[in-house]
């Protein structure tokens, strides 16, 4: 679990990042979770549009988005997503300590 600090300073990281993946009328599916599983372990933080033709509730899809692929919701701002799951081989970002 992120503290408030953590999750602010991967907020601050995350802002120049461009979204790599959208989210659109077909919902979450297993191979886009695969692959943002995919791309979290290269970059350990990623960016995902919510397109407007998708019908699902935005909070649900980030939940989604987070349990699928076993990281993190840093943040939920409009319909981007920001996940952030620390790598096992290419680890980058050095959170802040907790407390």
């Amino acid at each position: 679990m992120l503290t408030g600090k953590q999750k602010r300073f991967l907020r601050s990281e995350a802002h120049h990042l461009d979204p790599i993946f959208q989210v659109g009328k077909g919902g979450v599916s297993g191979t886009m979770l695969r692959q943002i599983e995919e791309a979290l372990e290269a970059r350990e933080l990623v960016k995902i549009s919510i397109l407007q033709n998708n019908e699902d509730d935005k909070n649900d899809v980030a939940n989604q988005l987070a349990e699928g692929t076993a990281a993190e919701l840093v943040q939920l701002i409009g319909h981007t997503v920001i996940l952030y799951k620390q790598s096992v081989n290419n680890k980058r970002i050095e959170l802040p300590r907790k407390g």
